[in-house]
Formats: C-alpha cells, sequence, structure tokens
C-alpha cells in the first residue's frame, strides 16, 4: 500500500488534518494526492493515513470538534480522487496512542472505527493495526485486532513489536511467539486480510551490520510463520472455541435465549429474577 508522511516535517507541529493552518492543510492535501497518483501506478491494494500528529495538547487552545471534522473532509476528500483516478482498494487508519500528541484522536481501534462511522467514511475505510500501538494503549495487539475483527474493518497489519520496559514505540522486528500466534488466531478467525502483514520494524541499535537486518527479517518471518502453523493447531483441536460455547451457555436456553432473539422487555426480566429461588453461579472461565 502506500502512505505520505505528514508528522516529521516542522510544518505538522499541529498534525496535518487537525491543523490551524488551512496552508498546511493544503500541502498535506497535495502530498496526499501525489501519494494516491504512485500507489495507483504501482497497483498498490491501499492506503494508509499514518496519524502521527493528528491530536491536541491542551482544550484551553483547541476546538476538538473543528480539527475532527477538519480531519473527516480530508479523508472524504482522498477517497473521492482516489475512486476518480481507479483506486479500487482500502483506506486505511492506523491507531497510534502516543506518537506523540498528548490526545490522540485515533488513540486505538475502538476509537478510529467511532471516528469512522461518526463521519460516514466506515464504507471505505479500515484498520491497519500496528502490535506496538496496541500495547502503547494499554491493550493487547490480539485485542485491537478482534475488535477490528467484529466491526468488519480489519484490513492490515504492522507486524512488529515493543518493549514492556520502555513506554514508546520501539517498533522491534517480532520474536514472541505467543503473541504472533494469539495475533494469527485473530486473523484465521476473521476470515483473512485484504491488506496482509508489514514488517514496520528496524533492528536495534547496536545490531548494525547487513547480516543483522538479513536475520531481523528471518526472525520476523518465522515467528509469524510459527504463529500462524500454532493458530492452526489450536482452532483444529476445538478445545477453546469450546470453552467460549461453554462460558455462555446460559443465553442459548430458556430467558437467555429470549435476550439474544429480542423477546423479552425489562418487565419479563424483572419477573424472572424475582422469580429466582437460587442464583445459579457464572460458568468458571478456566
Amino acid at each position: 500500500w502506500g502512505t505520505a508522511n505528514m508528522f516529521s516535517n516542522p510544518r505538522y507541529m499541529n498534525g496535518a488534518g487537525s491543523t490551524n493552518n488551512a496552508d498546511v492543510y493544503c500541502f498535506a492535501a497535495a502530498q496526499i494526492k501525489k501519494a494516491l497518483d504512485i500507489t495507483v501506478k504501482l497497483g498498490g491494494k491501499g492506503y494508509v493515513f499514518w496519524g502521527g500528529r493528528e491530536g491536541y495538547e491542551t482544550l484551553l487552545n483547541t476546538d476538538v470538534k473543528f480539527e475532527q471534522e477538519n480531519i473527516a473532509r480530508l479523508m472524504h476528500l482522498a477517497v473521492d480522487y482516489g475512486r476518480k483516478i481507479g483506486f479500487k482498494g482500502d483506506f486505511y487508519i492506523e491507531p497510534k496512542p502516543k506518537e506523540p500528541m498528548k490526545h490522540q484522536y485515533d488513540y486505538d481501534a475502538a476509537t478510529a472505527i467511532g471516528f469512522l462511522r461518526q463521519y460516514g467514511l466506515d464504507k471505505d475505510f479500515k484498520l491497519n493495526i500496528e502490535a506496538n500501538h496496541a500495547t502503547l494503549a494499554g491493550h493487547s495487539f490480539e485485542h485491537d485486532l478482534r475488535i477490528s475483527a467484529i466491526n468488519g474493518m480489519l484490513g492490515s497489519i504492522d507486524a512488529n513489536q515493543g518493549d514492556p520496559q520502555l513506554g514508546w514505540d520501539t517498533d522491534e522486528f517480532p520474536f514472541d511467539v505467543y503473541t504472533a500466534t494469539y495475533c494469527m488466531l485473530e486473523v484465521l478467525k476473521s476470515g483473512g486480510l485484504t491488506g496482509g502483514l508489514n514488517f514496520d520494524a528496524k533492528n536495534r541499535r547496536p545490531s548494525n551490520t547487513l547480516e543483522d537486518m538479513f536475520y531481523a527479517y528471518i526472525l520476523g518471518m518465522d515467528t509469524f510463520a510459527l504463529g500462524l502453523l500454532n493458530a492452526e493447531k489450536l482452532i483444529k483441536d476445538g478445545r477453546i472455541d469450546t470453552f467460549v460455547q461453554q462460558k455462555y451457555q446460559s443465553f442459548n436456553e430458556g430467558i437467555g435465549k429470549d435476550i439474544r432473539t429480542g423477546n423479552v422487555t425489562l418487565e419479563d426480566l424483572t419477573n424472572h429474577a424475582l422469580a429466582l429461588k437460587t442464583m445459579s453461579t457464572p460458568s468458571s472461565g478456566r
């Protein structure tokens, strides 16, 4: 996929779509146009908005509604132009909790999904989930994958990992097989990805040879390959799915089934509760 860097240049000190300067807003639009032109020319299947600086530091000098509306306008303009020049792929938002504004508008998957639906962008946009960003938001990688998937918006993955002892975006090549397994379990259960996986990752500073870079990519690919094999085994084994089904068994019959099918009122539920002689115990999560 294609993208444009609209955060590292000082002109974007207050964001690109969220900027308070109309000239900066136009320059951002020009970058998006150029990047979309190149994406189409090269046969790209997606276009990613890296939020970067779309956020604010204090409400005392910020019109949040105005800034969010302007971000949405820029995205609508990008969609309109992309479709006009023949771009048929998905647009993506990459949630970022701490990079680097104090309050990011695209904090996590749930926040980004709410924004897309609020401004009518959900038909053209999906999410590009980065492992390190999910953990910086206080979630697990697989949490943001699941939230995206159940909302029909899991599109692409930045396959990296962070360091739990560092509270910033380290973008390490992935080597945690447990996390890779949980990730690929979500991918398989969601039916796959339209945008695939990519390594938004780099070597550690002391690993400074060409061989180190070569090995780092092998490390990342092997980690996710093993994660995929593990995920397939878990699905075929079936025990985890059985655990989940058993956990919610009380909603498959009686009053529980009526709740799921919408055949109850608040009065019905109250009457059921009052008629209980003993309270059943929730099943163990094991």
